[in-house]
């Protein structure tokens, strides 16, 4: 049976996510970003990019297990994570593009 997308659970997950994101609820680790309110954005984009490892990792291991027939693991999960995966890497891969493009815009400002 196939499920359906919920809209409000959808909504709700989406803004759990927006206030993740926002830079009142994000900790930093030095002292001197706390006092002056800034976010440190290396430590933001390593979260990122770990998370998006693990769900690659969670995909591929449903994967394998799948493969190996186990009865626990249908092939609806393994799809659902496989495009969890897929999709949080693609929006991963558009934010560095755009960083490489700011960078490279600040870069080409005369001073």
């Amino acid at each position: 049976m196939i499920k359906a997308i919920d809209p409000n659970q959808l909504l709700t997950q989406m803004r759990a996510l927006q206030a993740q994101a926002s830079p009142a609820t994000q900790p930093m680790p030095s002292g001197e970003a706390e006092s002056n309110g800034r976010v440190d954005f290396g430590s933001v984009m390593q979260k990122a990019v770990n998370e998006v490892n693990d769900l690659q990792k969670n995909s591929g291991d449903l994967k394998t297990a799948f493969e190996l027939g186990d009865p626990n693991v249908n092939l609806a999960d393994v799809m659902i994570a496989s495009q969890k995966a897929s999709v949080a890497f693609e929006a991963t891969l558009q934010v560095r593009n755009k960083l490489i493009e700011a960078y490279q815009e600040v870069m080409r400002m005369s001073v």
